[in-house]
């Protein structure tokens, strides 16, 4: 039933297109534009977490709900047209360029102006990181989009399986020497104890993920191989850094520590959903193990804290804290300072709560112990509160994730997974700030990007499988390459946006 109405909504352009009222019926005040996402099975008109809204401001809105991520690209090229605009943009999913180019276009206005007086909660947040207000402000300082703001990591994690660890007799390894100590273990120990030599002892998708573990070796460059540090800007790609962190990998390679399916598999194909299966993986790098495994083997992995290199700690931070472009009001709308209120209980913690979990003693409830639990089991939590009465799945919406709260859930599994990637957070390093690209550098590092990336993904790849030997005359050609392909002028781009 799950699946039907899954694909039910994504056949939809849109959902909940409000008619006229019934009679005697108020008409919706705004009306209110966004996209939830393919698989979410939430209808807007429908959910309660609106109704609650409504309830607590008086604000109520005709719904233009899209489902299908194509349709919304589509209808964000007609908005740039300002044709047909509604009143509010909410998980709007704009990304800085769209946002930069509907304001100056007209269509967004600047939210700036009314945050003291109507969103005092929406701009203490923001004003509590300067990276934060400096991301989601244009070069004259305008404001036309908050954002969802996020503390905890939604990053690519290591987690490392603990019972492995008790059963080989090890500590968690603390740099990419004791790491491959540990893998050697897990891959000689039968650490799963079935007798048979069927562990991987690291798995992951892709060089993407791989280049995660560059912070072993002082890497923590960002998708577009860059980073920023006291004020400088640079890349990796073609440091002995680098050289030396593909080695690492050829190594692990070679001797069958890391799963050679990597480059090819998919976390479709790797799933286990069997719980009396037997668990193959000592390290998983994923956001989460429930990515690949099930929640019964949740409790047997732990977050790899970063490994060592030259003395420090650093990870490299994925999305930084926000989620830009999640909320916007248009030049048609009349009275933005009301919806402005409206969006400030979402940056509040009451606020936050009901978007994301529902209501108190309706969707969840608090124990005598401090830690508060779903008052349905977990199957009705997934296929019923989380699409019909909260707005916290799907595409990011405004506000905040209540972290804390996430550390009260009842199962101590899932609470201490949350404690660990706050603790990371100490050693978490966003590579290169949040900025807004002028429409010019934009298009250039597009267009360097679509040649560069491509060449420098499969050709580490390679080095790592041993496909193209990692000697001099290849890494040289390898360095020589990149830099053809325009690194310099990349990193050149990107420096002018530090001050």
């Amino acid at each position: 039933m799950k699946r039907l109405l899954a694909l039910m909504a994504a056949l939809l352009m849109i959902t909940g297109c409000a008619g006229a009222p019934a009679e005697g019926q108020k008409a919706p005040d705004y009306i209110m534009e966004g996209f939830d996402g393919e698989n979410t099975s939430r209808h807007w008109e429908e959910n309660l977490f609106f109704s609650r809204m409504e309830e607590k401001t008086g604000i109520s809105f005709e719904f233009r709900e899209f489902t299908s991520a194509s349709a919304w690209e589509q209808r964000k090229n007609e908005l740039a047209e300002k044709q047909n605009l509604p009143d509010v943009l909410f998980k709007a999913e704009l990304s800085a360029g769209e946002v930069r180019d509907l304001y100056e276009a007209g269509v967004l206005i600047d939210l700036k102006p009314y945050l003291a007086e109507y969103a005092p909660d929406a701009l203490k947040e923001l004003e509590k990181d300067p990276e934060i207000l400096k991301a989601v402000s244009m070069a004259d300082g305008a404001i036309p989009a908050l954002p969802g703001i996020n503390r905890l990591q939604n990053n690519d994690l290591m987690w490392i399986n603990s019972k492995w660890l008790e059963k080989v007799k090890m500590e968690a390894p603390t740099d990419a020497a004791s790491l491959k100590e540990v893998l050697t273990a897990f891959r000689d120990g039968d650490p799963n104890g079935n007798g048979k030599k069927d562990e991987t002892p690291l798995a992951f998708m892709s060089m993407w993920e791989l280049r995660f573990l560059g912070h072993a070796f002082g890497i923590i460059d960002n998708d577009y191989y860059i980073s920023e540090k006291d004020g400088k800007v640079s890349s990796a790609l073609t440091t002995e850094e680098n050289r030396a962190f593909l080695t690492w990998l050829h190594e692990l390679w070679e001797e069958r520590l890391i799963d050679h399916n990597g480059f090819t598999i998919a976390d479709s194909m790797r799933r286990i959903t069997d719980e009396k299966a037997d668990i193959p993986y000592g390290v998983i790098m994923s956001y989460s193990p429930l990515t690949i495994l099930p929640a019964k083997a949740l409790g047997e992995y732990q977050l790899l804290m970063p490994l060592v290199y030259n003395g420090e700690q650093v990870y490299r931070d994925f999305a930084g804290d926000i989620v830009r472009g999640t909320f916007a009001i248009t030049s048609r709308c009349a009275e933005p300072e009301k919806l402005v209120s409206w969006v400030n209980y979402l940056f509040t913690e009451e606020g936050a709560l009901l978007a994301h979990f529902g209501q108190k003693d309706a969707e969840y409830s608090f124990r005598e112990d401090g830690t508060w639990e779903w008052n349905d089991d977990l199957a009705t939590v997934a296929e019923v509160v989380m699409p019909q009465r909260t707005i916290g799945t799907g595409t990011t919406a405004p506000g905040l994730t209540p972290a804390e709260f996430q550390v009260l859930y009842k199962e101590k599994d899932v609470s201490h997974d949350v404690e660990q990637q706050i603790q990371l957070r100490e050693y978490s390093r966003l590579p290169y700030p949040l900025v807004t690209l002028s429409r010019e550098d934009e298009a250039a590092i597009a267009k360097i990007h679509q040649e560069l990336a491509p060449y420098a993904e499969k050709t580490m790849a390679r080095f790592v499988t041993g496909d193209i030997p990692l000697d001099d005359e290849q890494w040289e050609k390898f360095c020589r390459t990149v830099e053809e392909k325009g690194l310099q002028t990349m990193i050149e781009i990107w420096q002018k946006y530090i001050q």
